[in-house]
C-alpha cells in the first residue's frame, strides 16, 4: 500500500512558478513509477508529466513540456513537479499517482495510488 500526499499549491500569477511536491509512504517507492495529473472544472483529468524508478526517464505532455520538470528523491520518497512559466490554462487541481508495474505512463487508469490534490491557480 503506498499514501501519497500533495504539498505545493496555490495561487501565482501568470509567468510565475511553483514547485509541488509528493510525499509517498511505503517502502515501495523506489519501485513505483510515478506521474503527476490535473484536472481542470468541466474538464477530464489529464496527463501532465511522468517519471520512471531510476529518475532517468521523463515524460511530458506537450502542453507543458520545456515549462515543467518532473524529478524524484527516492531517499525522500518524494516526487517534484517544479512549474516554471504558469498560464491560465494550467488552472487545475494537480494529482500525484503511483504506478506498481509497468503500463503507459500516460493513461490514468494505469496508476495504482492517487493522492488527495492540490490546486494550482494560475491568474492573468
Amino acid at each position: 500500500q503506498v499514501q501519497l500526499v500533495e504539498s505545493g499549491g496555490g495561487l501565482v500569477q501568470a509567468g510565475g512558478s511553483l514547485r509541488l511536491s509528493c510525499a509517498a509512504s511505503g517502502r515501495t517507492f523506489g519501485s513505483a513509477r510515478m506521474g503527476w495529473f490535473r484536472q481542470a472544472p468541466g474538464k477530464e483529468r489529464e496527463f501532465v508529466a511522468a517519471i520512471n524508478t531510476s529518475g532517468n526517464g521523463r515524460y511530458y505532455a506537450d502542453s507543458v513540456r520545456g515549462r515543467f520538470t518532473i524529478s524524484r528523491d527516492n531517499t525522500k520518497n518524494t516526487v517534484y513537479l517544479q512549474m516554471n512559466g504558469l498560464k491560465p490554462e494550467d488552472t487545475a487541481v494537480y494529482y500525484c499517482a503511483a504506478m506498481r508495474s509497468g503500463g503507459y505512463y500516460s493513461r490514468d487508469s494505469e496508476y495504482d495510488y492517487w493522492g488527495q490534490g492540490t490546486q494550482v491557480t494560475v491568474t492573468s
